[in-house]
């Protein structure tokens, strides 16, 4: 049975009393999509180009920076009581809305294919090495089945009944497992003494961190708008992910650079590590991530068109796993920089136009307005397009939080123009 809020209108503002989550549901939540084996894979990108220290180094800064500002979007949600692509209509205006709910249900069908992908290599791989059997095509169906059947549940339910139950335990057991393993099977002074190939910058290595925190931004209101209070909602999950992010990207480079480098050895390394225990405990919960993925791009499609989100959720659940049936698990680098490229620039407007413009103040007519807002539109274009200029010119500095900066700056100087104007 659904709890009423779950199937809650995207346009229409939660209620209070509906809201249903505190901190801790928020702590749970985003500890547990902070933690995955596409983040463990992301860590393992920073080395051998940079040292392990300095990928920590980069780790934590751009966690911190990250955490941060994914907290803040929460805060439009839980201010507003609309999903996340429903609070973008303030700063876009509700038809310029549709180009990022278009562009956030692709890319959310992408990455629920790819935590699809993830979750069947590394049961697979463990089944191979337990049982010398080999069945990709049932561990997909069977990961894609359990994630879409957790969509259409909804967000109050699954916190409620999966995550708080035994999700968040089963985490804390794997992390905790895995981090032990490294600490009694590797040197970690060894590693640590490693020198990088220089491969990578120190800030290229903070913007890939930084993208992994920020590739949440077109989600974390649709879970926030649930909050009782907007201070929780930011205290719980800036504290869950960035403890979560800090801890396993922190193991994936570790893992890695043990294994001799790169992502390329990181399943094989972590599938010895005690027999693959904590590999299995985190294969299970990982569909938490494909869970949010599928739930979001529903919510962001019911934006468009008047269809309940838990119907689109099981349409997406299935184009999901079809993708991953199909889709090879490579380019993952590219894919989750082209993502920051586009949102983070995105959500430099919104929370420009939240908490500077408005100054958190919204009524919920606003959502309404129909139209294009203008200097939102120009602002992201100008965003994208410097993201794309650094990334090109500069690589080493690092685009996401320039571009997430510049898109800010250049609207409040837009919406200055327009007030003079007016």
């Amino acid at each position: 049975m659904l709890h009423p809020a779950d199937s809650y209108d995207p346009l229409t503002p939660v209620p209070p009393e509906r809201r249903a989550f505190g901190a801790f549901d928020a702590f749970s939540l985003w500890f547990s999509l902070g933690i995955g084996l596409l983040v463990l894979q992301a860590g393992a990108f920073l080395v051998p180009g940079l040292s392990l220290g300095a990928a920590l180094a980069a780790i934590v800064a751009g966690s911190v920076l990250g955490a941060l500002l994914l907290a803040a979007a929460g805060v439009v949600g839980a201010d507003t009581g609309l999903s996340a692509m429903g609070s973008l209509r303030l700063a876009l205006g509700a038809r310029g809305a549709a180009i990022p709910a278009v562009l956030n249900a692709v890319q959310l069908t992408g990455w629920g294919a790819f935590e699809i992908i993830a979750m069947r290599d590394s049961a697979d791989a463990l089944a191979r090495q337990t049982f010398g059997v080999s069945n990709p095509l049932l561990w997909t169906l069977l990961f894609g089945g359990l994630a879409t059947g957790l969509a259409v549940m909804g967000p109050v339910s699954f916190v409620r009944r999966f995550l708080r139950a035994w999700g968040l335990w089963l985490l804390l057991a794997g992390a905790g497992w895995l981090t032990w393993r490294l600490l009694a099977e590797h040197d970690l002074a060894a590693l640590l003494a490693k020198a990088g190939t220089g491969e990578m910058s120190f800030g290229a290595g903070v913007d890939l961190v930084v993208a992994m925190p920020l590739s949440w931004l077109p989600l974390i209101a649709d879970y926030t708008r649930f909050g009782r209070s907007p201070r929780g909602m930011f205290q719980g999950s800036a504290v869950g992910y960035l403890l979560a992010n800090v801890w396993f990207m922190g193991l994936g480079a570790a893992y890695a650079l043990a294994a001799g480098g790169g992502q390329g050895m990181l399943l094989s390394a972590l599938a010895a590590s005690g027999g693959g225990i904590a590999l299995l405990l985190i294969v299970i919960d990982e569909t938490d991530n494909t869970f949010a993925d599928i739930h979001s791009a529903a919510v962001s499609t019911a934006t468009l068109a008047p269809i309940r989100p838990t119907r689109l959720a099981l349409g997406f659940g299935v184009v999901c796993t079809a993708v991953a049936l199909l889709a090879p698990m490579a380019r993952y680098e590219t894919f989750l920089l082209l993502i920051g490229s586009v949102f983070a620039p995105l959500f430099g407007v919104l929370l420009a136009d939240h908490f500077i413009v408005r100054r958190r103040r919204v009524e919920a007519a606003d959502a309404q307005t129909l139209g294009l807002n203008l200097p939102g539109l120009a602002a992201w274009a100008i965003g994208v397009g410097a993201y794309q200029a650094l990334g090109r010119t500069a690589p080493e500095v690092g685009a996401t939080l320039p571009a997430f900066a510049a898109a800010a700056v250049v609207y409040l100087a837009l919406q200055a123009v327009r007030k003079r104007s007016t």
